[in-house]
């Protein structure tokens, strides 16, 4: 599938010469010849803007979600900024559970915090299903935004089932997960229907934003560090299987992320990911061997690391694209999101260095 500049979503083999199908990023994520390595950053949009926060100044968070034309100025901020690669869509993990009827709210200093958490099969039952109507601001924050992109990709993004099942079963984020495993453990059945309905619920939000015409999607495990290899692949890998493989012909890459996985790369790789993003605490070319030939990857600098002297950054940055080098793709990025203390000008020099670093010749690009 390849998206022209003005929004239409048109299916075909070839890249467009010049689109954003063909850009740096989406060429990285297919393991194609780039002219240099391409950045964008977790959480690029927002935090540490301050027109952003100007922006956002007396709108909550779920709210600033549901209004497109906000969430295209917000998507646009770090791209004219940092001159980024790519768009990331700007919106939270929780906006499709709200739209299929579980009432919650986004509390400034704490997260998503959930009005009556899971714990019963009823319970699950009024986790509806959702289409593009539930979500049509979505759709035309989408639309919007690739029409204003030009060449430059975007990156639509989702919760992965098992991040949002611990959202909905704790009531909030949740440092151990406890009640999570206690009803994985103690009731897989109910477990893996919850987690199958959210599979469900992803996978219609990831398919309005790739009709919309995003060019790349992300899904988000942020909590699957919590999880043993084991628990992973048996409470987890299918229902993150069911979201990815469920997009296989849709035409776009498909990116994995989670944090604290680097005993999970590999298996996070099985769940149909064409790219996967890894954490700062695995070294790339280590990360390359566990995920193997078959996959790009993503990351992975450190996003403390923002805060350290500009010759600390640089030799990080150096070091990192030097490991990305043994895989077959790779995609600039932090091991985890922006910080809303960082500094956006240092952000904007990693940008440069990464893509002075990287430079190919124009007949290797």
């Amino acid at each position: 599938m390849t998206t022209d500049t003005t929004g239409t979503a048109a299916r075909d083999d070839e890249p467009r010469p010049g689109g954003p199908t063909d850009s740096p990023f989406v060429r990285a994520c297919r393991r194609r010849p780039v002219p240099h390595t391409p950045v964008w950053f977790m959480r690029q949009a927002g935090r540490s803007l301050p027109e952003y926060r100007e922006i956002r100044a007396n709108v909550a968070m779920l709210e600033s979600c549901r209004r497109p034309d906000l969430v295209t100025e917000i998507t646009l901020q770090p791209v004219r900024r940092h001159g980024v690669d790519a768009a990331i869509l700007f919106s939270d993990i929780v906006v499709p559970v709200a739209a299929a009827g579980v009432e919650l709210d986004i509390v400034p200093g704490t997260g998503p915090v959930v009005a009556e958490p899971v714990r019963t099969a009823a319970d699950v039952e009024r986790i509806r299903p959702i289409g593009r109507d539930d979500v049509d601001y979505v759709d035309e924050a989408v639309r919007m935004l690739v029409s204003q992109l030009g060449a430059t990709p975007l990156i639509g993004f989702a919760g992965a089932p098992f991040t949002l099942a611990s959202y909905l079963v704790e009531g909030g984020p949740s440092r151990t997960h406890a009640k999570t495993k206690a009803l994985m453990y103690g009731e897989p059945e109910l477990w893996h229907a919850l987690a199958g309905r959210l599979a469900e619920v992803t996978l219609a939000f990831l398919r309005v934003q790739i009709e919309a015409g995003v060019s790349a999607v992300q899904l988000f495990d942020s909590w699957a560090g919590a999880l043993s290899e084991a628990d992973y692949r048996r409470f987890v890998l299918p229902h993150s299987t069911a979201v990815l493989s469920g997009l296989a012909d849709a035409g776009v890459p498909r990116i994995h992320f989670g944090v604290g996985t680097g005993e999970l790369l590999g298996a996070m790789g099985e769940a149909g990911a064409d790219v996967v993003g890894v954490d700062w605490r695995t070294p790339l070319d280590v990360a390359t061997g566990r995920i193997g030939p078959d996959r790009a990857v993503q990351g992975n600098l450190d996003p403390c690391l923002l805060f350290a002297p500009w010759p600390v950054v640089e030799t990080e940055v150096r070091r990192i694209v030097a490991q990305g080098r043994a895989a077959p793709g790779h995609v600039f990025n932090l091991g985890h999101g922006v910080l809303p203390e960082t500094d956006p000008h240092v952000l904007t020099r990693v940008v440069e260095l990464v893509h002075e670093l990287s430079a190919r010749p124009a007949d290797q690009g």
